[in-house]
C-alpha cells in the first residue's frame, strides 16, 4: 500500500521518547539482563526500520514476527541478533540462515520434518519455545524439551536460547502466571542442556513480575510509551508515548437543522451546525467504531458524528475554521490528550491493536 505522501494526515514518532522509554525500564531490571526490542508488526505501527535504526545500540537484539521483517532489518542495514518468534517451516531454514535470523522452534515435529525433507540445520540458530500455558505454540514437556535440543545439536544447530510466553502478566490477579512460571522453572532444572539466554518476560512481566526476569527481556509495548495492561494496572514508572496522528480539515460546511451526515444518514442536524471533514477513515485504521468518539480541535473535543466512511470521517465543530486547521486524533492539543488507550476503550480492544491498525496509507514523520 503506498502512503498517502500529499494529504495531511500524519503519524508523528518521536523516536527519543522510544530511546527514553528502554532506557527507563533497564534502569529497573537487574543489571547485565539483556534486552530485545519487539519491533514486530512495523515496530506497532511506528516504523520498524526506523525505530531499529534508531535504538540498535540501546539493544541486545530484536524479535520481529516472520522471516520477512527479518530480512527488512538485515536489507536496512541492522546488525544486532534478530530473533523470530512465530514458527518458520524448515523450506524457509536456507534463507535464514543466509540473514544470519533466528529461528524459534517449536515442537519436535518440526525437527522431523527437517530430517525428512534432508534440510541442512548445520550453523542455525535457534531459540527452544516452551509452551508453559499460553497455548500457542511451544513443546510441552521436559522429555520434548530434551530431545528437541538433543536433536538440534546433533544435526549441528546452536540452540542459543529457551524462553516461553506469559498469558497474563498484564492482570491483577496471578494466579495463572505464577503456574506458567513454575512450570517454566521445572523445564530450565530438567535441562540436560541449559541455553545461555532464557527469556520470559515481556513488557507486562518486565513491569511488574521481576521475577519471571531471567537472562533476557523482550520489550514491547513499553518502549512505544503505553500501558500493556491498558487501564487495570498502574504503571510503576512514567513512559512517553512515541507515535501521535494528525490531520487537517479539509472541507467545513455550516448544514441546517434536518441534514443527515453520512452513509445510512445515522446522524441528523438538531439545530444549525459546523461540520468538519476530515481526510482520513477505515482503509487508514480509523474504524466505523469510532463514530461518537471525539477529535481534538484547537484543544476543544470535536465527536465525530456520522459513520466513518473509507477515506473520510465527519465532527461536529463549535465554530468555523479555516481549511487546514490542525486536528488531533491521538496526541495532544492545547490542554487536552488522546491516547492509544482511550481509543481503545472506545473500540472494546487494547491499545496495541489501534496502533497497529494504522496503515501504511499513514505516512511515519520521525522526530
Amino acid at each position: 500500500m503506498i502512503s498517502s505522501l500529499h494529504r495531511p494526515t500524519l503519524a508523528k514518532v518521536d523516536l527519543s521518547a522510544i530511546s527514553s522509554n528502554i532506557e527507563q525500564v533497564q534502569h529497573h531490571i537487574p543489571e547485565g539482563v539483556m534486552t530485545y526490542a519487539v519491533v514486530k508488526a512495523n515496530a506497532y505501527g511506528h516504523g520498524a526500520v526506523a525505530v531499529a535504526s534508531h535504538i540498535q545500540t540501546m539493544v541486545d537484539g530484536f524479535c520481529v514476527s516472520n522471516i520477512d521483517e527479518g530480512i527488512e532489518l538485515r536489507q536496512a542495514g541492522v546488525r544486532k541478533p534478530i530473533l523470530i518468534l512465530g514458527v518458520v517451516l524448515p523450506d524457509e531454514v536456507a534463507l535464514a540462515r543466509d540473514y544470519r535470523l533466528t529461528l524459534t522452534v517449536a515442537s519436535l515435529e518440526w525437527l522431523h520434518l527437517a530430517q525428512d525433507k534432508k534440510i541442512d540445520l548445520n550453523g542455525l540458530t535457534v531459540h527452544i519455545k516452551v509452551d508453559s500455558g499460553m497455548g500457542r505454540i511451544g513443546v510441552r514437556s521436559l522429555a520434548a524439551a530434551n530431545q528437541l535440543i538433543a536433536g538440534l545439536q546433533e544435526a549441528g544447530s546452536y540452540v542459543q536460547g529457551v524462553f516461553t510466553h506469559f498469558a497474563t502478566a498484564d492482570e491483577y490477579k496471578d494466579s495463572k502466571f505464577q503456574e506458567q512460571l513454575t512450570f517454566f522453572k521445572e523445564i530450565l532444572a530438567g535441562l540436560a542442556y541449559c541455553p545461555e539466554i532464557i527469556h520470559a518476560s515481556n513488557s507486562a512481566t518486565s513491569l511488574w513480575h521481576g521475577e519471571g526476569i531471567f537472562t533476557a527481556v523482550r520489550l514491547g509495548l513499553i518502549i512505544y510509551g503505553l500501558n500493556p495492561s491498558g487501564q487495570v494496572l498502574e504503571l510503576p514508572y512514567a513512559v512517553k508515548p512515541a507515535l501521535s496522528l494528525e490531520s487537517e480539515l479539509v472541507h467545513v460546511k455550516q448544514v441546517p437543522e434536518g441534514s443527515d451526515i453520512g452513509y445510512g444518514a445515522t446522524y441528523t442536524v438538531r439545530q444549525e451546525e459546523w461540520i468538519g471533514t476530515l481526510p482520513l477513515g477505515y482503509a487508514d485504521g480509523w474504524t466505523r467504531d469510532m463514530q461518537d468518539f471525539n477529535v481534538l480541535i484547537d484543544g476543544q473535543s470535536c465527536p465525530i458524528v456520522g459513520r466513518v466512511s473509507m477515506d473520510q470521517i465527519t465532527v461536529k465543530l463549535p465554530q468555523a475554521y479555516p481549511l487546514g486547521t490542525k486536528v488531533t486524533l491521538i496526541g495532544s492539543n492545547g490542554d487536552a490528550t488522546i491516547t492509544a488507550t482511550d481509543v481503545a476503550k472506545q473500540r472494546g480492544t487494547i491499545n496495541y491493536e489501534v496502533l497497529c491498525l494504522l496503515s501504511d496509507r499513514i505516512p511515519r514523520e520521525y522526530e
